[in-house]
């Protein structure tokens, strides 16, 4: 094991990783999630895709195709599937002269998805339709709700196990209870879209067009603190494990680093030449993963605030997200792929390093 994790060590610093496309999507691909199992992806499509993660095969396609989409003619109807609603109906397939149950088609997003999360239960995907699905995982991707309060469209999502938090470009960050889906609070203060949210216990950082970053206290509904840009907006943002750090990053290409108990500016990380449109931060490691609408996704040292990592040649357009783990990092783009970076790829003993 030791020998597989120094080999991997030394891959990280010399950049030296495969790299594996998943094609499959029709369009731009907005979102990625994954772990050691499955990948899971959303696009502008209209569908989320879920990949197996060592097979690379697509196992799944969640969600109604755009070249279906005139069939979406009752998006409201979701909100009662949890209420006696049957959201199924019988089909008959002449291939295999069987009837099976499908899912009917207003049950999906008639807009791009834009953002998605999940966990061993739940998937919450957020659209350009001004709203987010429940998803139940366990029954196989099954639509259990839809979350509607958003005037525009939802530009990201994520939970934990009380709540469900989404931001929208209508300026607002919504609070959802994650067990009944019902809305809690509205917070509202940002002057432009609300690009991104993060959510660690009673905080919720918020990053916007507006060019600040605000941090929430959930009980109260109040904003506690405010970072702010040296120029122009806010496209991503992301916290430490611990909650003492806040890295956001946006139009002036410069990836912001804050205290924030202090609100203080830690330090700035640059290096990209184009809009900074996702940041995750690997606990583990300690590494930072930016994508940039410049084409390039970079790996810094949260540590010294060295950039380490630097691939600037596996996709020709904007990075739309980039995360990562111990062993690869996935990157979405507009080109209708994801890449993944494998820096594990063919290692002797990396099973063994799967957490």
């Amino acid at each position: 094991m030791w020998r597989a994790r120094s080999a991997l060590e030394q891959r990280w610093k010399d950049g030296y990783a495969a790299a594996i496309y998943l094609e499959g999507h029709s369009d731009s691909v907005y979102c990625v999630q994954f772990d050691e199992d499955k990948i899971l992806t959303g696009s502008r499509d209209r569908t989320v895709r879920i990949w197996d993660a060592r097979s690379y095969e697509c196992v799944k396609v969640v969600g109604l195709p755009i070249r279906n989409a005139s069939a979406a003619a009752h998006p409201l109807q979701l909100e009662t599937v949890d209420e006696g609603h049957r959201p199924f109906t019988t089909v008959f397939s002449p291939e295999t002269n069987v009837e099976h149950t499908a899912v009917l088609p207003y049950l999906y997003h008639t807009g791009s998805i834009l953002c998605l999360q999940y966990d061993d239960d739940l998937m919450v995907t957020g659209s350009s339709d001004f709203t987010l699905i429940m998803w139940d995982v366990k029954a196989d991707y099954k639509p259990i709700r839809r979350l509607r309060a958003h005037t525009a469209g939802v530009l990201d999502v994520c939970f934990d196990e009380q709540y469900i938090v989404s931001c929208s470009k209508d300026a607002t960050v919504c609070l959802w209870d994650r067990r009944s889906g019902e809305f809690v609070r509205r917070l509202s203060g940002h002057r432009g879209p609300v690009n991104a949210v993060q959510l660690r216990g009673n905080l919720v950082v918020s990053a916007s067009g507006d060019g600040i970053a605000k941090l929430w206290n959930l009980t109260s509904g109040l904003c506690i603190k405010e970072f702010l840009s040296k120029d122009r907006g806010m496209a991503c943002v992301e916290f430490s494990p611990d909650s003492r750090t806040i890295l956001a990053g946006g139009n002036d290409q410069v990836i912001y680093q804050f205290d924030t108990n202090t609100g203080e500016l830690v330090r700035e990380m640059k290096g990209h030449e184009g809009l900074v449109r996702s940041l995750h931060l690997d606990s583990a490691s300690g590494r930072l993963v930016s994508g940039s609408y410049d084409t390039s996704v970079k790996a810094y040292d949260l540590r010294s605030g060295d950039n380490v990592v630097n691939f600037t040649k596996w996709t020709s357009s904007w990075i739309l997200s980039a995360k990562a783990d111990y062993r690869r990092i996935i990157a979405t783009s507009q080109d209708s792929r994801a890449v993944i970076m494998d820096f594990g790829y063919q290692l002797p003993g990396i099973e063994l390093l799967a957490a």
